[in-house]
């Protein structure tokens, strides 16, 4: 339990805007974060179903278990990055301890043998997703409660936006240079630069940011009883309406991403460009996030991340226009569909702090590490159900990965990449309208949550100094 003096600190620093360095500091472990994500939902299926002749729907089928693996695993450990807290804090021990299980796993994974088994590729990604389900719910945990302001949370997801984007963007440059290269095996040598990629940068930016950004104390957790805690999870209607539109923008997503090399190689007929216009895309997300944070804070978090979802399903169409062979054409396009990419992603994440909080109030529990394992399982699932439902699609119509397709199937291919985005996004904005917890909201709240710290703290002082506390000298003075 925080004593008066840090509680006191920690209010002082809260009024404060977390500076640029710390800011910085803190977001870069997100980027080989999602140097590791984007290959796994975009090149790896596709580089273990042709280039190692696993099948579409046999790694369909294991992408969609490794997902529903973490399903269980995700509730766990952030339970556990709840609980147990060390001399460094209550999250960043656990960042530490991902790292070796990520580094191994990543190895395995990117740099597997020329011949592999289903049975391979299902043990190591298990391993890899315990890993990276430690740390990025720790991570974003460990975001939520930098600071306690509404704004501001948006600024620090923001700036972990940032980092994930960059993160992307210099691993798509990975295979751009390996084709310049020509190595004997294209496809083996992309995924390998990538994996390389996490391997050097992951411990640098793990051991910077566990240095340079102290956590904010926070209060020790009231005894709640199992069943109360549960109930108060299933009646919270902040956090269905989040998880809901996180898993529904999973499944968007998923299938879009992928199908993205099938869409742009075979349909395109892009080539080498198909990783420029990924390139296009993320940094087209990366210089409209300050005006997205302008946006929210000029009209609210709820609100702009339901007008992000309205503009997707507007926009995602305009796909079926591109002529084959036209990169610049292509471009255009996909830059357009990244001006709020990040939107989504950031928005949920800063919303889920502010559950969080809600919650505390109504239950007296601290429980931001079990709030953020729901919402990255509800992405994960969704994204899991995505690779399922897109490599079974595309068999359903006659796809051949590698192989010659029809006119036919290829514009099928450009259906359900389109339609489905599409239909979801809208109903993504549906759900998020109505959303509860506005600026007004959640500075009571803090209000809340502040006074009942400093109860605390006055208790704990006057305990061990034997004077009665506010509270009691109240109730002294009632009788």
């Amino acid at each position: 339990m925080p004593n008066a003096a840090a509680s006191g600190q920690a209010s002082h620093d809260a009024s404060r805007p977390l500076s640029r360095w710390t800011l910085f500091a803190f977001a870069l472990p997100a980027a080989p974060i999602s140097a590791m994500g984007l290959p796994l939902v975009v090149h790896l299926p596709p580089f273990y179903a042709g280039t190692l002749g696993l099948g579409l729907v046999t790694v369909g089928a294991i992408f969609m278990l490794a997902r529903f693996w973490d399903v269980f695993t995700d509730p766990v450990l952030g339970i556990l990055s709840d609980r147990y807290e060390t001399r460094w804090g209550r999250r960043r021990h656990w960042i530490v301890l991902s790292v070796p299980i990520m580094l191994l796993s990543v190895y395995m994974i990117f740099m597997p043998p020329v011949a592999v088994t289903a049975a391979y590729l299902v043990f190591w990604l298990f391993v890899l997703y315990v890993g990276w389900t430690l740390l990025t719910i720790s991570h974003m945990s460990w975001g939520a409660e930098l600071t306690p302001d509404y704004h501001e949370r948006s600024r620090v997801q923001g700036a972990r936006e940032v980092a994930l984007i960059l993160g992307m963007v210099f691993v798509l440059t990975l295979p751009v240079l390996i084709e310049q290269m020509n190595p004997e095996n294209l496809a083996q040598a992309r995924v390998a630069s990538m994996g390389w990629f996490v391997l050097i940068l992951l411990p640098i930016a793990v051991a910077l940011a566990v240095w340079r950004v102290p956590e904010r104390p926070t209060q020790r957790p009231e005894h709640v009883p199992f069943k109360q805690a549960v109930q108060a999870l299933i009646e919270s209607r902040p956090l269905q309406v989040v998880l809901a539109a996180d898993l529904l923008g999973g499944v968007s997503g998923g299938l879009v991403a992928s199908m993205f090399l099938f869409l742009a190689e075979d349909a395109l007929k892009l080539g080498s460009y198909s990783s420029l216009m990924l390139l296009g895309y993320f940094i087209s997300g990366v210089c409209f996030i300050p005006l997205i944070l302008f946006v929210a804070r000029r009209f609210g978090k709820h609100k702009t991340a339901a007008v992000s979802a309205i503009f997707n399903a507007v926009t995602v169409p305009l796909i079926l226009i591109v002529p084959p062979g036209e990169p610049v054409v292509a471009l255009a396009v996909w830059a357009l569909l990244g001006v709020n990419m990040a939107a989504g992603p950031f928005l949920f994440r800063s919303l889920m702090a502010d559950v969080a909080d809600h919650d505390a109030v109504v239950t007296r529990q601290q429980r931001t590490g079990l709030f953020y394992s729901l919402l990255t399982s509800t992405s994960k699932v969704g994204a899991a159900f995505a690779i399922f439902i897109a490599y079974s699609l595309l068999d359903s119509i006659g796809f051949q990965a590698g192989g010659e397709n029809s006119k036919a199937v290829l514009d099928s291919l450009r259906a359900v990449y389109v339609w489905p985005a599409c239909i979801i996004s809208a109903a993504v904005a549906g759900i998020l309208w109505f959303y509860p917890i506005d600026e007004d909201r959640q500075v009571e709240n803090r209000r809340i949550l502040e006074q009942r710290g400093l109860e605390t703290a006055a208790a704990a002082i006057a305990m061990r100094t034997g004077a009665p506390s506010d509270a009691q000298s109240s109730g002294v003075a009632a009788d």
